[in-house]
């Protein structure tokens, strides 16, 4: 019989997703109205609104990931680095895909230009999510012998 590899709650996370997305936008917002020369509220609001899909999309991405690494037999919370890089830019990668759009329209730009504008993000929120997820494992740490893989 295999070991039983623990997987994060719904309530961790949810609490991984908020507190990802709430210092992603106090760092980002203010750069972008500046970067932009737009006020920091419509700034803001596209930053909400980008925060919002990506936090759906958080939440499903990571929970498929953990399945996968539960499956392989590894705990989350202790993924390797080549993991977590794997994990950072698939993650990233799924982003871009739904943000061109957003920018585009939202930024009165073409896709050319909102593609640039989504590379310089993602080049940063690359490096964030990296140090961020390996903070928040580092922080709220999971036990091996919990739950099962199909939680």
């Amino acid at each position: 019989m295999s070991e039983k590899v623990a997987l994060r709650s719904g309530r961790d996370r949810l609490r991984y997703t908020i507190s990802f997305e709430l210092l992603l936008m106090a760092i980002l917002v203010p750069a972008g109205a500046a970067f932009f020369d737009k006020p920091i509220a419509e700034i803001g609001l596209l930053g909400a609104i980008l925060a919002g899909k990506a936090m759906l999309i958080n939440l499903v991405y990571n929970w498929v990931f953990d399945k996968i690494d539960a499956r392989s037999g590894r705990v989350a919370s202790e993924r390797s680095h080549l993991g977590r890089i794997l994990h950072a830019i698939g993650f990233e990668a799924s982003l871009v895909v739904t943000s061109l759009p957003i920018y585009a329209w939202w930024l009165g730009i073409g896709l050319l230009e909102a593609l640039v504008t989504d590379i310089i993000v993602t080049s940063f929120v690359v490096a964030y999510t990296y140090f961020f997820t390996l903070a928040y494992d580092r922080m709220f740490p999971l036990k091996h012998q919990t739950c099962s893989a199909g939680a």
